[in-house]
């Protein structure tokens, strides 16, 4: 493990891998793009992957493999029942996370469905740092309510506070006296929160919502999709932990959680997921749902190839160098966008750059969304496809209202290992134009309107012909040039 690496003058983050598979990229014309993005309803998560210049959507199933983890699914026992794969990938886990007990599943989601069909019942309420899309559809599906406990500074996206994820352990202990330790299934903490920037917690703050946790006898269940990106953090950032290793900060946050489940698209850089417990009876009630909805106990939906690829991703997420790669080249993103005056959440988190576009196009109302537009608007006027995280990314009251996002932010993922310095720098260059020609963004309107996770399939049209207005202007300032 070393420090950070940079080189020359302006700060420039080090790769810390070289490229030895490429994959062919096309830049399509402007005009192009803006017929894409209205043939995908003016939805990123619509468009086709073939007219995408650089696809910064999630980091989810996108990151890289290394050269071990390929060479590693080589290997993989293909057996139904009983694989030799599943028994490595269950010894990597038990040894980095200390828990006795592995449930397999074909990614997060599928975790989050299971815990709350076994845990939540109609009057369960769960507390949150900050909730998921996903995981609080789950939730709700099954009769329960969430409530966000975020610490104030996470709410403000121009905080400079080091760890905007944690959990503001007074409301905790406010909510568990108004509602009863009996109707909470479960705390879910977050790693890296995701919908408000990537946003780590402490160490010491897990720490005390477990204290709290522990007197009132209630679970804490870590969502550890992200928790790389968290790990680096507590290191960089947390002075206790300074001189730790990253093994070293993972089990002792391992310690703290009764249910550690995670995507393995995102950890791991491989595919899957699963659950890790020492609950000997819990895990029993949750065994029996593997079967019925993932597959059977050694495999659990994932394929074998994809869990030699992830026993050694996770040994690899121990290496300081390989998890550095996101947060530094997110913070260096960030710190070009700033210098350009351009808004974005601060401080740099893991997943990648949140662009606030609330600040972005102050003049496009919430109801009108300004993170899809801004998302719309960056693909036409750069190829590069983002993804929306407000307004549209949460569903309409019972009574038709729209829930307003506590912010609206156009999520840029960097996946690890993936883009270098030069298509970030690409990036930073049209966001900067795009920021000062910002006056010609306009709003959109739902015109195909799933109920639930409608920001997946929903259909959008803008509300005034401000698309085409935006080609003509591109046009005229970069004449030839895609």
């Amino acid at each position: 493990m070393s420090d950070v690496r940079f080189y020359y003058g302006d700060e420039l983050p080090l790769e810390m891998h070289k490229a030895r598979i490429v994959q062919r990229l096309e830049l399509k014309p402007v005009e192009d793009r803006a017929r894409a993005m209205a043939g995908a309803g003016y939805n990123t998560f619509l468009l086709n992957n073939s007219d995408v210049f650089l696809d910064m959507l999630t980091d989810s199933g996108t990151n890289a493999m290394s050269d071990e983890q390929l060479a590693a699914m080589m290997r993989a026992d293909d057996a139904y029942a009983g694989s030799e794969t599943f028994v490595r990938l269950e010894s990597v886990l038990r040894r980095i996370f200390g828990k006795e007990y592995f449930l397999p599943a074909h990614q997060g989601r599928a975790c989050e469905s299971i815990l709350s069909q076994v845990l939540v019942e109609p009057g369960s309420v769960v507390p949150m740092n900050y909730h998921f899309t996903t995981s609080k559809a789950h939730i709700v599906l099954n009769g329960g309510t969430i409530e966000e406990l975020l610490i104030d500074e996470g709410w403000d996206v121009e905080s400079e506070h080091p760890f905007k994820g944690n959990m503001d352990t007074g409301k905790l202990e406010a909510l568990v006296q108004r509602v009863g330790a009996d109707r909470i299934p479960f705390v879910r903490l977050e790693a890296g929160t995701n919908l408000i920037g990537g946003q780590p917690f402490s160490l010491e703050n897990l720490r005390e919502v477990g204290t709290l946790c522990r007197r009132h006898g209630i679970m804490i269940v870590l969502d550890a999709s992200l928790l790389g990106d968290n790990l680096y953090l507590i290191k960089r950032r947390e002075s206790a932990c300074a001189d730790w290793s990253i093994e070293e900060i993972m089990r002792a946050v391992a310690e703290e959680c009764d249910v550690i489940y995670f995507s393995a698209r995102k950890l791991g850089a491989a595919r899957g997921g699963g659950m890790c417990l020492d609950d000997a009876d819990l895990y029993l009630k949750m065994r029996e749902l593997i079967p019925l909805y993932e597959g059977f106990l050694t495999y659990g939906g994932m394929s074998v190839r994809e869990m030699e690829a992830l026993a050694v991703g996770l040994e690899e997420t121990l290496d300081e160098d390989a998890i550095s790669q996101g947060p530094e080249f997110t913070a260096h993103m960030v710190e070009q966008l700033r210098k350009r005056g351009i808004p974005v959440v601060v401080p740099a988190g893991g997943l990648g750059c949140h662009v606030d576009a609330l600040r972005f196009l102050d003049h496009v109302p919430q109801e009108e969304y300004p993170a899809g537009a801004l998302a719309t608007a960056f693909f036409i006027a750069s190829g590069v496809r983002g993804m929306e995280r407000g307004t549209m990314s949460e569903q309409r009251e019972e009574d038709g209202s729209e829930t307003l996002a506590h912010m609206e932010l156009l999520r840029l993922a960097l996946p690890r290992r993936v883009f270098t310095v030069s298509q970030v720098g690409y990036v930073v260059d049209r966001l900067q134009w795009l920021y000062e020609n910002r006056e010609l963004i306009g709003g959109l309107r739902f015109v195909e309107e799933p109920d639930i996770l409608r920001f997946f399939f929903g259909k959008l049209e803008p509300m005034t012909d401000w698309p085409a207005r935006l080609v003509a202007r591109f046009r005229e300032d970069f004449g030839d040039t895609l």
